[in-house]
């Protein structure tokens, strides 16, 4: 004897019955409204990457310090370690980086894909800056490089229909097995 198929189940007060499961992710509510965005262009309109690094590593998702930039987990991340190279310095383009932040920037994004296949046995990256607005980046005003750890069949119903990401790991977590996992010292 089969399991029968149920039907719409009847949900008093909350619409229509639907055959569709919830995946309730009220955290993304944060990043819908905008919260913790800057208020403006400078390092004082609540720039959150200047933020960041006056806060512990484990408070602030910081992977690792460098001499003139950072890593961090992405607070809204695409994947699961997702990452973010920034630079201390307030910039906005890549074109304003000096030579020793530029060098830097280079070492972290290659010390961060090290760490994530390491970690996470990550199968590809996205690697990239959105400069501007238009160009997509979500804080314009402080450059910061994207590292998007990539599995193969890790797009699958739930962002492509769902609107919605799956991560199956605490981003303190994560940011605790990345720090462990970075070369050298």
């Amino acid at each position: 004897m089969g399991v029968e198929p149920r039907g719409p189940e009847e949900q008093v007060g909350v619409g229509s019955p639907d055959n569709f499961q919830r995946l309730w992710t009220p955290e993304r509510m944060a990043y819908i409204k905008g919260e913790n965005k800057p208020t403006g262009t400078g390092p004082e309109d609540g720039c959150p990457f200047c933020d960041i690094p006056k806060l512990s590593d484990e408070e602030g998702l910081v992977v690792r310090r460098g001499t003139t930039v950072f890593a961090v987990l992405n607070l809204y991340p695409y994947n699961s370690g997702h990452l973010l190279i920034c630079p201390y310095r307030h910039v906005a383009d890549y074109t304003e980086l000096d030579t020793a932040e530029t060098l830097e920037l280079a070492q972290f994004t290659q010390n961060g894909v090290l760490s994530l296949r390491k970690a996470s046995g990550a199968q590809g990256f996205n690697v990239g800056m959105n400069l501007g607005h238009v160009a997509g980046a979500g804080i314009a005003a402080h450059l910061h490089q994207h590292i998007v750890p990539r599995w193969g069949g890790d797009t699958n119903f739930m962002p492509v229909v769902g609107r919605t990401k799956v991560l199956p790991q605490l981003l303190r977590d994560t940011r605790a097995l990345l720090a462990e996992a970075w070369p050298g010292d």
